[in-house]
């Protein structure tokens, strides 16, 4: 089976065996490039009752196979756990069963050496007339065991609707739910600002950001700043109408100088009846930010910056510390596998096997590059 499932897999680049050599060297480097998870292709127990498969992952420098051969799976994912979402590479599982949620470095090319950590979370509660079954991405504040303090690890949930969830794995035995003080674009990502130490949310169809400090109980929050829009792209009014009724996403993301952009990811526009529908993608950069107000500017120049939107918490990185991966582009991976050039606003999408297994994930999340 594993065998199938790596010929089938290898269609994503022109050539499967060159793909397996470049795997090998990927791992015995001091990094590893950006990935998403396509699946795990389980083994015949070894005995002890442990699960033993192959992680298979996608590549976005080389747009090839990476395949880590021989990993004890946790039971967690053996049961047919739902990834819910994932950041700084830890994937969240939810067990189908009993609703329980960890989160894991199985994917994390740190732990490939050794058996994946498992970090049990506190059960969720949900406020009233709010719901915590349909979690819509999470964000964390750090890894787990990378701050000197591991009170400072913080993890942040947003559901479907109005909730938010805050809590110190290391430290709280349950949430800190929080709701958001008008109804939030359900298609608004979290995201963790380092530069800010706090957890940032577009909300009111992307014209504000609500912030919550690190400090998630401190009174005074969420601030919220109203954003300011200008150097709009000429486009006809009957193009913002179109647009304005399309699927959206919002994500804040913060590149590693600290610089701030909103991306709006329109994943389905339909420019004709007679025509599929398109992605379409838009950035604004932060300009300013005084007395409650954020200055945006919209951008079709971010150098040497790439951005990675998917279930994931979304992340840049330079283009330059990964050869292979494409400047001034957005890397996106959910109802398309894909790569958006600013410069050209084309989409160059990545080769995949019409025939792909079952078994590939349905919720993929980029993973960012780790030292190894």
């Amino acid at each position: 089976m594993s065998h199938l499932l790596l010929s089938r897999l290898s269609n994503l680049s022109p050539s499967g065996h060159s793909l397996l050599h470049k795997t090998i060297r990927l791992f015995s480097s001091s990094s590893t490039s950006p990935c998403f998870q396509l699946c795990v292709v389980e083994k015949d127990s070894p005995g002890d009752g442990g699960m033993v498969g192959d992680v298979h992952l996608f590549d976005a420098a080389t747009e090839g196979l990476v395949t880590v051969t021989d990993k004890t799976i946790p039971e967690v994912i053996t049961n047919g756990g739902i990834v819910v979402g994932a950041s700084h590479g830890w994937l969240f599982f939810k067990d189908r069963h009993d609703h329980s949620v960890y989160v894991t470095d199985f994917y994390n090319s740190l732990a490939f050496k050794t058996n994946a950590t498992m970090i049990p979370m506190p059960t969720f509660t949900a406020l009233h007339l709010c719901q915590t079954e349909v979690v819509w991405n999470v964000a964390m504040s750090t890894s787990p065991g990378q701050q000197e303090d591991e009170d400072d690890w913080v993890v942040g949930i947003k559901f479907l609707g109005n909730q938010l969830s805050f809590c110190r794995p290391r430290r709280d035995l349950r949430w800190t739910n929080v709701s958001s003080p008008f109804k939030i674009f359900n298609n608004s990502n979290l995201m963790f600002s380092k530069r800010d130490k706090t957890f940032n949310l577009p909300a009111l169809v992307g014209n504000c950001l609500c912030s919550w400090d690190i400090q998630f109980h401190k009174d005074g929050y969420p601030k919220i700043h109203k954003l300011l829009f200008h150097n709009l792209p000429q486009l006809p009014q009957s193009m913002w109408e179109l647009l304005d009724s399309c699927p959206r996403e919002d994500h804040w993301v913060e590149s590693p100088s600290g610089e701030s952009f909103l991306v709006k990811w329109y994943s389905r526009v339909s420019l004709s009846p007679s025509l599929s529908t398109l992605p379409i993608v838009m950035v604004f950069r932060e300009e300013d930010r005084k007395d409650g107000v954020i200055k945006m500017c919209y951008t079709e120049d971010i150098g040497d910056i790439c951005i990675f939107l998917s279930k994931s918490e979304a992340f840049c990185v330079p283009a330059s510390s990964c050869p292979g991966l494409k400047p001034n582009s957005i890397y996106v991976a959910d109802r398309v596998f894909s790569v958006y050039d600013l410069t050209t606003k084309t989409f160059h999408h990545f080769k995949y096997p019409i025939d792909a297994p079952e078994k590939i994930s349905r919720v993929p999340c980029w993973l960012p590059p780790v030292s190894v």
